[in-house]
Parts: C-alpha cells; structure tokens; sequence
C-alpha cells in the first residue's frame, strides 16, 4: 500500500501538490463512534485555515505555531500571511538552485524552520494584506506557477547568455511571482497604523527567532549534537539537534503541558492516518499487508501499538517507509477512553473531517513517523537542554 501511494505521489508531482494528493487519498471511512477523547491540556490557536492546491504546509503549520507564539506573550490573535513567508523562500530557494547548477530539489515544499528563517529575515504581514490571490482564484493554485518557475530556473541553470547568468534574472522571478501572488506590498495598513514588513514584525509580532530549537531524531549521528536531517525539502541544509526516539515525545509533552505548541513534520501517508476521521496511530499488525475492510477494523476504536525503539525508526526511513510529507500543529493532549494520551493537531486541509480540522495523533505514531519539529526553546525540558549544551 505504501508503495503505491508513494509511487502515485512522484507520478503526479508535477501537476498536484504532495499535500494536496495526500488529503485526497488518506480519507479511509471507517466508523470512529469507538474513538472517545477528553483534553487534558490545550493551547490558544487561531481558526484553521485552508492551504489549498498547494504544498504549504510547512508555511500554514509553523505560522501557525508562531500566531500561537504571539497569542502566548500577550498578542493579538491574528493569521499572519502564510504566503507571504512561502513568496520568500521560493526566492531564497531560487538562488540556492542555481547556485547548485540545479543538484537542489525546487518546488512548494519546505520545513518548519523556513518560516522561522524567513521571518527572521523578511517580517511578516497580516494575512489580509497579503492573500496570494491574484487571477480569480478563491484558495491557493500553485501547481502552474510552480510549473512555469521550474521551466525558467531550469533555463537559468543551462546559461543560454555566452554561458553566464545575466544580473536581471531575479526580477523576471520576482515577475512570475507577482502575476500569480500579486505584488508584496512595500507598506501597508494594520489597526490603522502603517508598516513595513520588518516593523511589523518587530511591533506587533514580537517574535525573536533565536527562541525556536529544531529537533530529529536519527541513529546515524551522536545523539544531542546537531546533525542533517537529509530529506530533499531541507533545500537550506539546516542541521537540527540529534535526540534518541524516546525524547521526542518528552519534549513535545513538556512543551504542551507548559502552554507551548509544536511545529511538526512527518509521515502521514500511513494506511494508518486518516484525515477524514481525525486519527493517526500504528497498529502491532502490518498495516499495508490488510486487506481494505481490515484496515476499516483499526479505524473503530483504540489499538494496541507496539514500542517504537530507534532501530524502527531509522529503518523505516532508510527503506523510504517515512518520507517527509506534511507539517502540522501540535496544540494540545487527549486521553481515549482507555487513558491512554494522544496529540491534539491542527491541520491546514479546511475543516471538513470529522473533527473540524483538528485530528489526534498517538505518541506512538509521532515516535515512529515524526521528521523534524520546531518548539520554543523554553518548552523544552532542562536536563535535555544541558545535554545539548543550552
């Protein structure tokens, strides 16, 4: 089954978004009457939004993240342009490309600390002053802007011009961008006042991106070092700090239970996830080796799940079985009726499943099938925090 989904994911990436083809096909319907969740602890977020034909999530999710951030120390409860942060590092991106004569993966898709990185560097604008819709469309369409930036950088790459880059080929980029995103507004209005991207950052947000630590977690690196996650969207090459398996559910449990959220990415084209019904989880049985109606029998209520050890995980990413799909929220803990606790997670697929764009995730599956997440650095608890050093 994993192959398969993964196999439809290459086939149609160059017409539909990783996300997008993901949503379509993890909506197993299956009766979650048995499901019965009580939350023991929730942090403030804004609404959910809707990423659309788009591969944002990492923009939606970590902006999320951030808006919950701001809300946390006093501040407005207000969405911040998720495309305006994506505009950004499509342009960083763009450099990057070239400067690798093409050897860098180049398309929608990103990492939690992107939106950090570019917020750090750029700002940030209210989402009202900056929709990214710009030719009729009522949600994100990237797939023929991402097409038509693709063809020129791969042009680019070739150095048509006697084997060198002409100095004006960010701004026919920046052309592209502006036609189907519209132009980044150099000053605009909020609560009457005006500002630029930076001051608004600075006056309004009050975000200081040094209080954001990356974590994975990986056997091919000493633990509590920083280490590459080496996923094809890590177009940055960031490192992130190395933890074992078991601390990742650590973390996130101290972050959340101190009123912070987490800004996760991982696996979720697992037979196991299903969006329509609001839950992930892993099963003792092999999920792809059931039949469909014996994957609806998970789908009823809670499963044993097994002891994710380190072994698992980094086999499971070697084979391909994980791969870097999608970014979501961690916002809060849920028991199930059996005590056993879950992640609350806010989504950016709109808020037509079963639980209003909102899902529950076990901490099973967030040790298995987790890639990377970004906290506040004071979520995190202190004894990791001096074995890393901090």
């Amino acid at each position: 089954m994993k192959t398969f989904l993964l196999s439809l994911l290459l086939i149609s990436s160059s017409l539909h978004s990783q996300d997008d083809l993901i949503k379509k096909i993890s909506g197993n319907k299956s009766d979650t009457v048995g499901f019965r969740f009580t939350t023991v602890v929730s942090a403030e977020t804004t609404p959910v939004e809707d990423q659309g034909s788009s591969g944002t999530c990492w923009s939606y999710s970590t902006g999320s993240f951030l808006e919950s951030e701001m809300i946390k120390k006093g501040g407005p409860s207000i969405h911040l342009s998720k495309i305006y942060t994506a505009r950004k590092a499509y342009e960083e991106k763009a450099v990057n490309y070239l400067r690798m004569h093409g050897s860098l993966n180049y398309g929608d898709g990103g990492l939690g600390h992107d939106a950090v990185n570019m917020y750090a560097k750029y700002g940030a604008i209210p989402a009202e002053a900056y929709t990214g819709l710009n030719f009729g469309n009522d949600e994100n369409e990237f797939a023929e802007m991402q097409a038509v930036l693709k063809g020129m950088l791969d042009a680019l790459v070739k150095a048509p011009n006697d084997g060198k880059l002409t100095p004006v080929w960010r701004k026919a980029f920046d052309g592209v961008l502006d036609a189907y995103l519209g132009e980044v507004p150099e000053e605009f209005t909020y609560n009457g006042k005006t500002y630029t991207q930076k001051r608004f950052a600075d006056e309004v947000v009050k975000l200081d991106a040094n209080d954001y630590l990356e974590f994975i977690s990986g056997t091919d690196a000493p633990y509590y070092s920083k280490s590459m996650l080496m996923v094809p969207d890590n177009w940055m090459y960031q490192p992130a700090w190395n933890v074992p398996v078991e601390d990742l559910t650590v973390i996130i449990d101290n972050a959340l239970r101190a009123g912070y959220t987490v800004a996760w990415g991982g696996d979720v084209s697992e037979p196991t996830f299903s969006w329509k019904n609001g839950v992930a989880f892993t099963t003792m049985e092999d999920a792809e080796k059931l039949t469909k109606a014996e994957r609806q029998e998970l789908f009823k209520s809670p499963q044993p799940e097994p002891v994710i050890t380190a072994e698992m995980r980094q086999a499971a990413y070697d084979n391909f079985g994980t791969t870097d799909d999608h970014g979501m929220q961690l916002t809060g803990i849920a028991q199930d009726q059996n005590g056993k606790e879950w992640y609350i997670v806010k989504n950016s697929w709109g808020d037509t499943n079963d639980h209003k764009g909102f899902l529950y995730m076990s901490k099973a599956y967030v040790q298995y099938k987790t890639t990377a997440f970004v906290v506040n650095k004071k979520g995190v608890p202190n004894g990791v925090m001096k074995k890393i050093g901090m």
